[in-house]
């Protein structure tokens, strides 16, 4: 069996589309965590000179003391929505690139039966059993990716959890600071 000009053609122009989309969702992905650090950087700024500007108008230690433990509270909750805000980020890449993976593995599945079954009907007689295994190898293979992608889905739904448990108990804790 021989592969023709166009289906190498249409192979390689695949590949690079699939390579494409994984390289567009990392350069967005690294343009909203970019565009969160400015922000986040100019906010701090701002804090900061606001916060140093009411320290330095207090009357004494103790007006000094209250404006140094009204500032931590905010400070606080912003580095607790700075981190929420690149979990999420990060989670939602990586369900792009998920897809993306499943997306191509699901071509590949294609392929491989198509493949198989062009290579079934042109094989010679006798070859059932060849045949029967690798289509056994391929439905092991797809049950292994199942399996694995079921798993990576408990352990970002774990993650997912626990970092909302830390972020609850963050603010909870910053609170009863104050």
């Amino acid at each position: 069996m021989s592969i023709n000009t166009e289906q190498f053609a249409a192979a390689n122009k695949a590949a690079v589309d699939s390579l494409l989309s994984v390289a567009n969702t990392a350069l967005a992905s690294a343009e909203r965590i970019a565009t969160l650090n400015l922000e986040t950087a100019r906010e701090l700024v701002e804090g900061s000179v606001s916060g140093a500007k009411a320290l330095m108008g207090a009357k004494d230690v103790k007006e000094a003391v209250s404006i140094q433990a009204s500032l931590t509270q905010p400070n606080v909750e912003k580095a607790v929505a700075y981190s929420r805000s690149v979990y999420e980020i990060t989670a939602q890449t990586q369900e792009e690139l998920g897809k993306l993976v499943e997306a191509q593995f699901g071509e590949f599945q294609k392929s491989v039966a198509d493949l198989l079954e062009k290579a079934a009907k042109s094989a010679p007689a006798g070859s059932d059993v060849a045949v029967a295994a690798v289509q056994s190898a391929v439905a092991a293979a797809n049950s292994a990716f199942s399996n694995m992608r079921q798993a990576a889905k408990q352990v970002s739904d774990m993650a997912q959890t626990n970092i909302a448990a830390v972020t609850s108990a963050t603010a909870k804790a910053a609170k009863k600071a104050k």
